[in-house]
């Protein structure tokens, strides 16, 4: 449709993926399948909030599938008023969860975190979250909270981003701050729903 190739396939932004387990798998097999797409498998990523049973799943499929977490939060009672799935999968079971995966796929797991000024980006929290991913293989993108008219967050101030950056990069948690693209017209992640909305 475009002219161009695609191949990298990430598994977001329509819902969580984990919810529709059966299905997702299904197309990953047909994506990777020679006489299909042939798409390698290492070019399939599957973005979760954090279900537990899906992620299980897939590190029992034995295929390195990228997996990426939302994460957003470096303890259960901040995580929880952030992302309710929290209070179903809190961060020990995730934990456990994301070592099983990484145990069965060899494979680094991307955590993603937003970062919210006075919210989830203080020296503090970045030591907690340094502490929570301690022994697992991890890349931590740090992306500044793309705000809206109306919104109840503010984006985290770029001294502190750099800072909380410093302190994971200090304990040995690879770590990179997300390149904005699109907040200009309300159309970087997070951003589109909300103005849809209003």
């Amino acid at each position: 449709f475009t002219g161009q190739d695609i191949d990298n396939i990430v598994y977001m932004g329509m819902g969580e993926p984990f919810l529709n387990q059966e299905a997702v798998f299904k197309s990953i097999r047909i994506l990777n399948e020679p006489k299909m797409r042939g798409l390698g498998i290492r070019h399939f990523t599957i973005s979760t909030a954090g279900v537990v049973p899906g992620i299980l799943a897939l590190a029992e499929m034995k295929i390195p599938v990228r997996l990426s977490v939302s994460l957003h939060a470096p303890n259960d009672q901040l995580r929880s008023k952030l992302m309710p799935i929290n209070k179903q999968y809190p961060l020990s079971t995730l934990m456990e969860a994301l070592r099983k995966y990484q145990s069965a796929t060899k494979d680094r797991i991307t955590i993603e975190y937003l970062m919210m000024n006075g919210v989830n980006d203080s020296t503090e929290h970045a030591y907690e979250l340094a502490t929570l991913l301690s022994g697992l293989s991890v890349y931590v993108n740090l992306i500044p909270y793309n705000g809206v008219p109306g919104g109840n967050f503010k984006r985290s101030t770029d001294g502190r981003i750099k800072a909380f950056a410093d302190i994971l990069s200090k304990l040995n948690i690879e770590c990179e701050i997300r390149r904005e693209r699109g907040s200009d017209i309300n159309a970087a992640c997070g951003q589109l729903r909300r103005v849809m909305n209003q």
